[in-house]
């Protein structure tokens, strides 16, 4: 119960204060800190207090020494029994609580709950970021940024509070326990406290540099490594194992060089700490036993300072591996900082409305659209789509089929003109609404890692086990499903599917793809090369389950095999961004234009006849 409640404190799930974390290394811990400010400050409180019981343990150590000197062994606990209780309920009572509650704060309420608070507000953060800010990183290193900057936050704040009040209060205090024996003891610990401070302040910010730059290293190989093993049946197929262990190794090679270089700061910085811990104790130890001698200071006064600057100098060396600590946490939370609170390119906006389709009306009007000021992919484009009805892309690669599908999903903004769906802006609406309506079948199917249950739930999370096979049996997947057996053996819809889908070949991920739209079933369908990892026999088969499939949708197509599309119910020809044919097949046959030829390419065209 005990340790269920202090558990409980920090919801590790909850909703941030703002969808996007503060800019700047302050702003980005305050962001998260905040959130949890009761309990750091109970924390602090509570570090006060195990700090100054610390010392007053040393201070009676002391005190004790002397009465025990001054005081006949007859009378001793007669004399000090109310003092000796007072100092037994300390080591006994108040000690073990507040080490107790110090304990609880950090390993109970904080470590798992405030680190998983940041890992998940990022999370989900991230997940509302482009299409482009995906492709424009490795998976593998957003996935470390985002695991590895709750903990190294979480860890500094933590060490920033433990650290606070032992340098307050073991200086403060031994400076004020050392000025009441005798002024001239102070001197060492006070020379030694400049000079900690000095070689702190020249040593840290350079070791939080160098972390910082470790880190973005070490995130670098996990990046290569994590893109080798995505991409393995490619690094296989084409026997580059040298190459790609070279690509790893510069990486591996340069954050080795990396480490090493933080790993001299830290040498340096434990070894000057050391000899100075040095110099602290024997200058200490020795001024008391001289001032002893010439009957300044009493031997519990020379306990007392042996004690603490020994205590002093063990603090010390933590201190520094917390302060090391703190600042390479910084580093790896100031390298994680640049990839999560980059802004949202794409955002709904603040009067956003749900999409609501009543007909599947769809409008191209002006459309405008490129990667960049260099290169433009649709120049002034306009299309419709009446309800329901049935149209092919078609087109040499490169002329903007996948682009116009890809502005249709609003998974880029427009720079210039406009989509309308039964007359509402897509522009206006908000892009969950949006993609709820639409069905997509992509030519690289990739299927997440779960079980085909999931994976066809996508469509439709709802969905009763009926209505799953149901699916299941329009795309003609029932019969390999329910052979379906993976490592742990599950089998069946049970059965996971690996990464990407990597356990089934691509005609089947393809049909898997289709169930999934089918059991979606929206009123306006996306098919770019729905059928293109499918043998002949089976798409005569698929082409039945699509043709069903697209019953009472506005439906468009991308096909480079014309045959699975001549008999929509229009064909639109584009080339280099602009639509330059459009007409039933027949029509653009007669015609003799660009899609002619490609017909004629297809059915013959590349083969020489003798």
């Amino acid at each position: 119960m005990l340790f269920r409640r202090f558990e409980n404190i920090i919801d590790p799930f909850r909703e941030g204060p703002a969808p996007r974390p503060g800019q700047g290394i302050v702003r980005f811990y305050l962001h998260y800190l905040r959130q949890v400010w009761p309990v750091m400050l109970a924390l602090l409180v509570v570090g006060f207090f195990t700090a100054l019981v610390e010392v007053a343990l040393f201070e009676f150590l002391g005190r004790l020494i002397d009465m025990v000197n001054q005081t006949p062994a007859e009378a001793f606990f007669a004399s000090h029994g109310r003092e000796l209780l007072w100092m037994a309920a300390v080591a006994l009572l108040i000690r073990p609580l507040v080490f107790t509650l110090h304990d609880l704060l950090i390993h109970q309420t904080l470590s798992p709950s405030l680190t998983n608070l940041i890992r998940w507000q990022n999370h989900r953060y991230l997940l509302r970021q482009s299409l482009s800010f995906f492709q424009n990183d490795y998976s593998g290193r957003l996935a470390q940024r985002v695991m590895q900057t709750g903990p190294a936050l979480r860890e500094s704040a933590v060490q920033v509070v433990d650290a606070l009040w032992h340098v307050i209060l073991y200086a403060g205090i031994a400076l004020y326990l050392f000025a009441q024996a005798d002024l001239r003891l102070m001197l060492p610990l006070a020379g030694w406290i400049l000079g900690y401070i000095l070689v702190l302040c020249y040593f840290v910010p350079r070791v939080r540099q160098r972390s910082a730059a470790a880190s973005a290293g070490r995130a670098r190989v996990m990046g290569r490594v994590v893109d080798g093993y995505t991409n393995i049946m490619t690094l296989k197929l084409f026997a580059h194992s040298k190459d790609e262990e070279a690509y790893a190794r510069a990486a591996m090679s340069d954050l080795v060089q990396r480490f090493r270089s933080q790993s001299r700061l830290i040498s340096g910085m434990d070894i000057t700490i050391t000899l100075m811990s040095g110099v602290l104790i024997a200058g200490t130890v020795g001024l008391a036993l001289w001032l002893w001698s010439i009957g300044e200071i009493s031997i519990g006064a020379i306990a007392l300072a042996s004690g603490l600057v020994i205590r002093i100098n063990n603090m010390s060396e933590w201190i520094m591996w917390v302060v090391n600590g703190i600042f390479e946490n910084v580093g790896t939370v100031q390298d994680g900082m640049r990839t999560i609170v980059q802004p949202v390119e794409l955002v709904d906006r603040p009067d956003a409305r749900p999409l609501t389709i009543s007909r599947g009306d769809v409008r191209f009007e002006g459309v405008g659209f490129g990667y960049g000021p260099d290169r433009p992919v649709i120049e002034g484009l306009d299309l419709a789509v009446r309800p329901g009805e049935k149209i092919g892309l078609v087109g040499p690669s490169g002329a903007g089929k996948s682009t116009l599908m890809n502005l249709l999903l609003r998974l880029y903004d427009l720079p210039g003109g406009r989509i309308l769906i039964d007359g509402q802006d897509i522009a206006g609406v908000t892009q969950e609404s949006l993609r709820a309506q639409i069905g997509v079948v992509t030519q690289d199917t990739s299927l997440l890692h779960r079980s085909i249950r999931e994976n066809l739930r996508y469509g439709r999370p709802d969905a009763s086990e009926e209505q799953v096979l149901e699916a299941l049996r329009g795309a003609r997947a029932d019969a390999f499903v329910a052979d379906l057996r993976d490592g742990d053996g599950r089998s069946g819809l049970d059965a996971q599917v690996g990464e990407r889908g990597v356990k089934l070949s691509g005609g089947q991920r393809q049909r898997i793809a289709i169930a999934r739209v089918l059991l979606k079933n929206a009123p306006i369908l996306l098919l770019d090369e729905a059928t293109s990892a499918l043998d002949s026999e089976v798409e005569a088969v698929i082409q039945e389950s699509l043709e069903t499939l697209m019953e009472g949708k506005t439906v468009i197509a991308i096909a480079h095999r014309l045959s699975t599309i001549a008999r929509m119910d229009r064909l639109v020809v584009m080339d280099q961004g602009r639509i330059v044919e459009t007409g039933t097949h027949a029509e653009l046959i007669a015609a003799g234009g660009l899609y002619a030829r490609l017909w004629q390419h297809q059915t013959g065209g590349f083969v020489g006849v003798e």
